[in-house]
């Protein structure tokens, strides 16, 4: 059973993986045997990633290339370097994003469009440009990192939970196109996550008591929490599994 979820000499791309989420998932996916690809946009938050990961691995597991997914010519050319200087693509996480707090009544739309782009768009344009090599060789995976505002909403994230809704749909879309192509395409919704970038969250009292209370697990979820549905999702192990979108959220979406 183990070999279903084994990942050796499988290439993965982790966009948005210098930190954080990503860099746990990259992580994870390397430990399954992948040589794994690190993405972002700070070279050299980067660069600081990939010398903290790749002493841990044989050498050459651990690769990175900056640039900005989203665009059109960046993310086609970055797929590209990956292709020409690590091998065909088997593994795509798109997990690159971010957040941005402000009641939709004062949010600019420049604010906007950058939140739905780096969300959204960019899963799109990464992921058309990993596709064309996966379904010209039959086989690939991708994930794409939504949330639970996927399917929920709460105040002064109105541009991100329409963003996560949106890739929730573009997994669906993405799999009425490519499935036949021997792809499966699925979504990994987190729940609320205790990392360096939600620790102000964690803090403040009011906030995590109503976490606490709001999720039956009773606890804020761990990036090891995402780790093993991610490794699940690009192994063999999910090969009929295709347009679903997986809640690691400790029950919140299934309460009221």
């Amino acid at each position: 059973m183990t070999g279903m979820f084994d990942l050796t000499g499988r290439v993965a791309l982790v966009t948005g993986s210098s930190r954080g989420i990503g860099n746990s998932l990259a992580r994870g996916l390397a430990e399954a045997g992948a040589t794994v690809v690190l993405n972002g946009l700070d070279a050299g938050r980067l660069a600081a990633a990939e010398a903290a990961m790749a002493p841990d691995f044989a050498p050459g597991r651990i690769r990175s290339r900056a640039f900005d997914v989203t665009g059109d010519a960046a993310a086609a050319g970055g797929i590209s370097w990956v292709e020409a200087n690590v091998g065909p693509l088997d593994i795509l996480v798109n997990n690159a994003g971010i957040q941005h707090r402000v009641p939709l009544l004062d949010l600019d739309v420049k604010d906007w469009d950058r939140v739905i782009t780096t969300d959204l768009t960019s899963a799109f344009l990464v992921g058309r440009e990993a596709a064309r090599g996966m379904l010209s060789r039959g086989h690939g995976k991708i994930i794409n990192i939504c949330s639970v505002q996927a399917d929920l909403a709460r105040p002064t994230i109105g541009a991100y939970t329409a963003a996560k809704g949106g890739l929730r749909n573009l997994t669906r879309a993405m799999t009425a196109e490519w499935a036949s192509g021997g792809l499966q395409i699925n979504g990994l919704a987190p729940g609320y996550i205790h990392t360096e970038m939600t620790q102000n969250l964690v803090d403040d009292q009011a906030f995590n008591s109503w976490i606490l209370g709001r999720t039956p697990a009773s606890r804020w979820g761990t990036v090891q929490d995402l780790v093993g549905p991610a490794v699940w999702l690009a192994s063999e192990a999910s090969n009929f599994v295709n347009g679903q979108t997986i809640f690691i959220d400790g029950g919140m979406t299934v309460v009221v």
